[in-house]
């Protein structure tokens, strides 16, 4: 980090969080403060969607994932598209129909009170979680790169969000993200153009698609049914599916941000907006990842990404180990620099699949490697894919535009948490706070409960930022505590739009027991036999339909039962 870096890092933040203020302050009642005023363009809610969506967790860990494991995990992504469709149809029009601030408000007019306020706690409970994971990502990868204090960052990033989002609400989160999108998608551009032109002048970059191809990373569909395996075309078309319409169609941080439409047909046309792109985008992240994978083919990389591991190794025992693997990593580079240099030579007459074995033997060797460190200081993270992209930026990019790279990491951490405060503290003013005190109160009132509510989330997320630690990939990790209740949640909207004659005890009944098995199958099915190096039963991503599908099923199941009768009013 030069002075230069650092003027372009602070000035980006500031900008944001100055602007976001300044531009939103004195907003006067509920409507402008919750739904922006509802003079939102279809241009800034795609944007604003996209940024909510778009964590530091996506640019720190897709390029990451796809550095290891190919791109195949944009099939993830494959649902969005069908889920905006069916959203701006089903969806948008009852929301704006109903002129209501969160998505919950409706499941009380359609069931009763306690059904809106369960939906909203399962909202409230994995929406808080997230929010503390977007700080914590990228404060513990550039705490371990940078040596930055890790409980220090995690307080910063809050309190920069925190001062624009209490001040501003839904409009400040809105305005600030369409500066934040722009500062992303111009770092990733400009560090896919540096990567190409960091590679060896006879290398172009259709012979570096080929390299990555050859190494079987350029592999994005997977047609099996397998459903033990987490990213498959299906498993991204159905799982992704009602992952996508409960986390856009049901999730107030999202909600939220198409709420602030000036009309039904600018909601609309934002999703779509969102539809079109998030794949694309998704797919250049994971390809600037796979053109780093293709740099470090021809340039030295670290054993284990993570530079907390090497400096485990050096203080222990297992410093010559260690070392040993280095050089092995060192050789194995070598032979495929030889490999790949004839393969470009002639494609026909080289195996490729002599550098598929040394992408191998290079895979076994960084695992010893985790293995080692784990020995070295058993309580360290040897999963080093978040570290990645950081490195290469760290140790590869000019002065500058270091700057800008941590600028649009931390600018992507502060839009989703901004969205995810906006959400959480909009919900629990709205669902719980207005709905359950029995006098009446001014606008002001809720606006100022809002705030506060708004500065309680962001407390409790810095807290739960600073007591998280890595799971397998952070990326991985969001999506998971999403499809434990989004399928539980979506299933809940789906039986209040379509199934008519279910009535509120069943539906409640039944979202209860469906939360409490969806947890137990997560736990059995998946991960205790991941912790003992099994595969799972199923994917997580499978999570969302079953969820979805049990509550439906549990409730028509219910309600025939006890009967038709009428929904009680609380």
């Amino acid at each position: 980090m030069q002075t230069i870096d650092w003027i372009i890092l602070l000035g980006t933040l500031l900008f944001i969080v100055l602007y976001g203020a300044w531009k939103t302050k004195g907003s006067k009642n509920v409507k402008d403060y919750i739904r922006g005023g509802n003079d939102a363009h279809w241009w800034t809610i795609g944007l604003s969607v996209m940024a909510t969506q778009a964590s530091a967790i996506t640019f720190l860990s897709a390029p990451g994932q796809a550095f290891h494991d190919g791109m195949g995990f944009v099939q993830f992504y494959f649902g969005v598209p069908i889920a905006m469709v069916v959203i701006c149809i089903v969806f948008i029009p009852m929301y704006h129909k109903l002129n209501v601030y969160t998505a919950y408000e409706y499941l009380e007019s359609r069931f009763d009170l306690k059904t809106r306020s369960l939906t909203a706690i399962l909202f409230l409970v994995q929406r808080g979680l997230a929010a503390g994971i977007t700080i914590f990502a990228p404060s513990i990868i550039l705490s371990a790169v940078l040596g930055w204090d890790l409980m220090t960052l995690n307080i910063i990033i809050g309190i920069l969000v925190i001062i624009y989002t209490v001040s501003g609400g839904t409009k400040a989160v809105n305005i600030t993200q369409k500066q934040q999108m722009g500062i992303i998608f111009t770092g990733m551009l400009v560090a896919f153009i540096i990567i190409i032109s960091y590679l060896p002048d006879e290398i172009t970059f259709a012979n570096a698609l080929d390299i990555a191809g050859a190494s079987g990373k350029m592999e994005v569909l997977d047609f099996s049914f397998d459903l033990n395996n987490r990213y498959t075309v299906w498993s991204g078309l159905i799982g992704g599916t009602f992952l996508a319409l409960s986390y856009f169609g049901t999730d107030q941080s999202q909600v939220q941000r198409y709420l602030t439409g000036k009309s039904v047909k600018e909601s609309q046309l934002g999703l779509l907006l969102n539809g079109l792109l998030k794949v694309p985008m998704q797919f250049f992240i994971l390809l600037v990842g796979v053109m780093v994978f293709v740099f470090y083919q021809f340039n030295p990389s670290p054993l284990n990404f993570n530079p907390e591991g090497k400096q485990a190794i050096i203080n222990s025992e297992y410093k010559q180990q260690y070392t040993e693997l280095e050089n092995q990593l060192a050789k194995i580079r070598t032979d495929k620099d030889l490999i790949i240099k004839g393969y470009l030579a002639d494609p026909k007459s080289n195996d490729k699949s002599l550098l598929q074995k040394l992408n191998k033997k290079e895979k076994e060797t960084r695992n010893a490697a985790k293995e080692l460190i784990k020995k070295a200081k058993p309580n360290i993270e040897t999963n080093d894919k978040d570290y990645v992209f950081i490195h290469f930026i760290l140790n590869n990019l000019p002065r500058g535009l270091i700057g800008l790279l941590l600028a649009v990491i931390l600018s992507a951490a502060m839009s989703s948490t901004a969205s995810e405060l906006n959400a959480l503290a909009s919900t629990t003013a709205i669902d719980l706070y207005k709905r359950n005190i029995k006098q009446e109160k001014s606008d002001q009132h809720y606006v100022s409960a809002s705030k506060l509510f708004t500065l309680g989330w962001g407390i409790m997320a810095i807290i739960v930022a600073c007591f998280a630690n890595l799971f397998d990939n952070l990326i991985q990790l969001v999506n998971i505590i999403g499809s434990i209740f989004y399928g539980n949640v979506l299933g809940i909207f789906l039986l209040a739009f379509f199934i008519k004659f279910v009535h509120s005890n069943a539906t409640f009944i039944a979202a209860i027991i469906t939360q409490i098995a969806i947890i137990l199958v997560w736990y059995f099915a998946i991960f205790r036999l991941e912790q003992m190096g099994l595969k799972p039963y199923v994917g997580f991503l499978w999570l969302n339909l079953i969820g979805c599908a049990l509550v439906m099923g549990i409730a028509i199941v219910i309600q025939q039962l006890i009967g038709s009768k009428p929904k009680t009013t609380t």
